[in-house]
């Protein structure tokens, strides 16, 4: 089942987060790797921005959870994570079909350039990577996010963002 997050979800998730990240250890630039991938305050401050977390839970676990973001006239996927144990099952994707769902405006999605595992799920799902010079634009614009972090990252975008920007 999908719902909305609530605050009773909050270690959950922050556990699903920190564990779905430990696939990018040793993959990212070691740089930004952090230990835990995301501080509780971190993820807090995440949701006190706006970060809408939705989670997918199983017989009262939760096995998954996604952010979305509404930033000026786009809609942010966020922090997309399945539990280890759980992979392999769908949830990202159902998670991902929803959120798309409630977005009412073009999809961006950010993840690190060395997630190739990552890129291809959004490629398959119909996102496309943006140019290098429009992905440090899009960055800069609408994430919150580190200098290193922009080097290192893409931006995967969907139809209606390409329909929109056909020439970038």
């Amino acid at each position: 089942m999908i719902r909305r997050y609530e605050d009773r979800d909050f270690d959950q998730i922050h556990a699903i987060i920190n564990d779905g990240a430990s696939a990018y250890k040793g993959v990212i630039p070691s740089d930004r790797w952090t230990e835990p991938y995301m501080p509780a305050e971190e993820l807090r401050r995440e949701i006190g921005d706006g970060v809408e977390f939705w989670v997918y839970e199983v017989d009262g676990a939760l096995a998954g959870t996604m952010g979305i973001q509404p930033v000026e006239d786009v809609t942010l996927i966020r922090h997309a994570y399945v539990r280890t144990a759980d992979r392999r099952r769908g949830i990202g994707a159902l998670l991902l079909a929803h959120l798309r769902k409630l977005a009412t405006a073009p999809v961006l999605i950010g993840t690190w350039a060395d997630a190739v595992w990552a890129i291809r799920f959004y490629e398959k799902h119909g996102f496309r990577a943006v140019s290098q010079e429009t992905k440090e634009i899009l960055l800069r614009r609408y994430w919150s996010i580190p200098e290193r972090q922009v080097e290192t990252s893409v931006v995967l975008a969907d139809a209606k963002w390409w329909e929109r920007n056909l020439s970038v």
